[in-house]
């Protein structure tokens, strides 16, 4: 049977104050693409879906209209919530989804009580179990009082081996002639971090070991590490990354799906099939002059600049003037170096004389500046 692993969508993330829903549509669109081309019998969609557990209105069209392209197009569709979804509205919504054709699971279920999906693959016949391990917070495993008293090693044994317990049992509906998967939202030890990460919930405390995925799993969906890999462990354990980055530091990221060949007696074989909608990250650096000479070189690409040049009032105004996807502007630290700084406690000097030795600590050298701040001190200073 075919499967297309996927994962980490961040539906309605925005980037320093950027709304991404039209990229984000492309993406959906083109992961839809390949599923219908590559005539898969099931997608994996490993959490996340949404950037935030209030997603806005337009978020929730795009997502739910993505599953339900897939369903329609008669496509397993099997979705478990991600540290960043809500999962008691995913558990609110199951009923619904189920008649949509649509495994939607927010919360660890027994097996008897939704914690298996099971489905036939159309193009096969084969039976496939997915062991399904949605996001689990540590405070729903351990304790409070054992979070308070337990040192963060004690604390991260017990989570690890209760998530390990939890897959255990789940795999326990696996057979020896059925596709086997578990699906899980979670941090793998040894995993590296994508950049965009919520690191609250990837922490040392967070991290499940590898050897916690029994050897009887033909495929391991994993979601949370935005970075494309694959974990060595007894199964095929792979993160598909996600398939846009989410901030600049996933910019060197390749984003992908994972397209899964598996069959009951025989090792599952993945192919990374790359997604290339969307607008790519990436960081510029140099002087004004610089940058006024490659601007053409950076098309619609969303961009972090560097200034490498002190900071002058307007300059952030003129490198937006150059580049308008800029979405963050910062001067180089070589040019940014701390000064001694003097007091302002000193009621002899003038306020002139104080915003002057201001700009002087910060190295700002503008005359424009000084003449700015004079007229609002006169302004603000009047007597009228």
């Amino acid at each position: 049977m075919k499967l297309l692993h996927t994962a980490d969508w961040h539906v309605g993330k925005t980037l320093k104050g950027r709304s991404r829903l039209d990229e984000q549509r492309a993406v959906l669109a083109e992961i839809i693409d390949v599923a219908l081309r590559e005539q898969v019998d099931a997608v994996l969609l490993a959490g996340d879906l949404y950037d935030t557990a209030a997603p806005s209105a337009e978020a929730q069209r795009l997502v739910n209209g993505a599953l339900l392209k897939l369903a329609t197009s008669g496509i397993e569709v099997v979705v478990i919530a991600g540290n960043h979804d809500h999962a008691r509205t995913f558990e609110a919504l199951r009923q619904l989804m189920a008649a949509a054709g649509i495994s939607y699971t927010g919360q660890i279920r027994a097996a008897v009580d939704g914690g298996v999906h099971r489905f036939t693959a159309r193009s096969t016949g084969e039976e496939a179990v997915v062991a399904l391990v949605p996001f689990v917070s540590r405070r729903h495993i351990v304790g409070t009082e054992e979070i308070v008293t337990g040192t963060p090693s004690e604390n991260a044994g017990r989570y690890e081996q209760s998530v390990r317990d939890i897959i255990a049992t789940l795999a326990g509906s696996f057979g020896t002639d059925t596709v086997n998967i578990v699906m899980a939202h979670l941090t793998c030890t040894g995993g590296v971090m994508g950049g965009g990460e919520r690191e609250a919930q990837s922490i040392f405390e967070y991290h499940v070991s590898a050897q916690s995925f029994p050897h009887t799993a033909h495929y391991v969906a994993l979601g949370h590490l935005h970075r494309r890999q694959q974990i060595p462990a007894p199964a095929p354990v792979h993160y598909s990354g996600a398939p846009l980055a989410v901030d600049f530091g996933e910019q060197e990221n390749t984003p992908v799906v994972c397209l899964v060949e598996a069959s009951p007696h025989a090792p599952a074989r993945v192919t990374d099939v790359p997604i290339t909608a969307g607008k790519r990250l990436r960081t510029v650096s140099g002087t004004v002059a610089h940058l006024r000479a490659t601007a053409a070189e950076y098309g619609d690409d969303y961009l972090r600049v560097v200034v490498e040049e002190p900071t002058r009032a307007g300059l952030r105004d003129e490198v937006l003037d150059l580049l308008p996807n800029a979405l963050e502007v910062r001067i180089h630290p070589d040019f940014t170096q701390e000064r001694p700084r003097h007091s302002a406690q000193n009621t002899s000097r003038s306020p002139r004389e104080l915003f002057a030795a201001y700009c002087q600590e910060v190295g700002i050298d503008d005359p424009r500046l000084d003449a700015l701040f004079s007229d609002l001190l006169d302004e603000t200073t009047e007597v009228h």
